[in-house]
């Protein structure tokens, strides 16, 4: 039984490892030089709290390069001093940047799709762009999102930004959500399978052309949906919409968490709803990461210790220690991230499992995720 265990191991970190090598070709960067005209574009930001960002993301936004766009930010009832830092910035853009009010949050609504659909019923534009207030934005972005978009034909684009990564914690952790997207997405199917298993949306950068945001009844839709911005492209795929994905990392920067506190607040609120809030799913995942990722050192660790250089306890187990390193160094080349705390891939992994599992416990036993000041439990 334990030969055919690390045989099935071996076999999904090699599968694992196939699939990030075709996911290289799949998420390209977003088309260069594309034309500085096009349809009104509204660029949508809620904020909550976002003294530390709020100002680095509208300025960038201010100064993109494209020919027609509006700037709305919507303060969700925000305790810092971010509403004193918009209205700075709206004296000071003249009429490109639109500050809004957010109203009371409804029941049954999770916070930011609350404020998007807010946001939306204020819009302009024929596409519509939703953008979180920790990202910034090089010139060309919009531009460069637009012509993708167009040229693609698509209803709704998104992309992974680079992001940008300041503490230990960061580096180590941060780097998961990569290895999440590159190692077990077939990111191809994203863009030509109608099945919305196949479905991959950043919240930090989602652009829409309007007609199809309208058909899908918009962030409504997602209103309960903790993990909105996936099944926000799900609703488009049911729609019969169409979905394109980038490596955007050359154009959109994001610093989504700043301490392990963040880190592990921000993951919790995400893991459980990510798997549609399935016990099952939750236990298979957390089992998956520590036959992949954990056990192989255990079973190495053992046999250096009797001096056992067996095929079954030794060499298989090297095999999968040095396929899932490869996928690791792959992903940190890649994205830009530190090629040596790639070296600890195995203990990222342990946080994951224990983030599952504060997951896990606070939805099913707790008040539900906090975020944002906010507990929410939609299961």
């Amino acid at each position: 039984m334990l030969f055919f265990y690390q045989i099935a191991v071996l076999c999904s970190l090699l599968f694992f490892l196939g699939l990030l090598l075709r996911n290289l070709i799949d998420f390209p960067c977003m088309p260069e030089n594309p034309p500085h005209a096009g349809p009104l574009v509204s660029v949508m930001v809620p904020a909550r709290n976002e003294a530390l960002n709020i100002e680095r993301c509208v300025s960038s936004l201010l100064r993109q390069d494209y020919g027609s766009f509006e700037i709305l930010v919507l303060d969700d009832g925000s305790t810092d001093a971010t509403p004193e830092l918009l209205d700075r910035l709206r004296k000071e853009s003249g009429d490109r940047l639109h500050v809004l009010p957010g109203e009371p949050l409804p029941a049954g609504w999770h916070g930011k799709a609350w404020a998007c659909f807010q946001l939306s019923r204020q819009a302009k534009g024929e596409l519509l762009l939703f953008t979180d207030a920790d990202t910034m934005h090089e010139p060309d972005a919009l531009r460069r999102s637009v012509g993708a978009i167009q040229g693609a034909r698509a209803d709704m684009l998104s992309l992974m930004p680079y992001q940008e990564l300041g503490s230990f914690w960061e580096k180590l952790l941060v780097p998961l959500i990569h290895v999440i997207l590159m190692c077990y997405l077939p990111l191809r199917f994203v863009r030509t399978s109608p099945r919305p298993a196949f479905s991959f949306a950043n919240g930090q950068f989602i652009c829409f052309r309007r007609e199809m945001y309208e058909r899908i009844d918009g962030h409504a839709a997602v209103r309960d949906a903790i993990v909105e911005d996936v099944w926000l492209c799900r609703a488009v795929k049911k729609a019969g919409g169409s979905v394109v994905a980038f490596n955007g990392s050359d154009v959109v920067t994001c610093r989504m968490y700043r301490n392990f506190k963040e880190i592990w607040e921000g993951f919790s609120k995400n893991l459980f709803p990510a798997i549609g809030y399935s016990t099952p799913g939750l236990l298979m995942l957390a089992g998956m990461i520590a036959a992949l990722y954990v056990l192989p050192y255990l079973f190495l660790f053992r046999s250096l210790l009797v001096g056992e250089s067996g095929v079954l306890l030794f060499w298989l187990p090297l095999a999968q220690i040095i396929i899932a390193f490869i996928c690791r160094l792959i992903i940190a080349k890649l994205f830009r991230q530190s090629l040596s705390l790639a070296s600890l891939h195995v203990f990222s992994q342990i946080v994951l499992i224990g983030i599952a599992l504060n997951s896990f416990l606070k939805i099913k036993f707790g008040r539900g995720t906090l975020w944002k000041g906010r507990h929410y439990n939609f299961s």
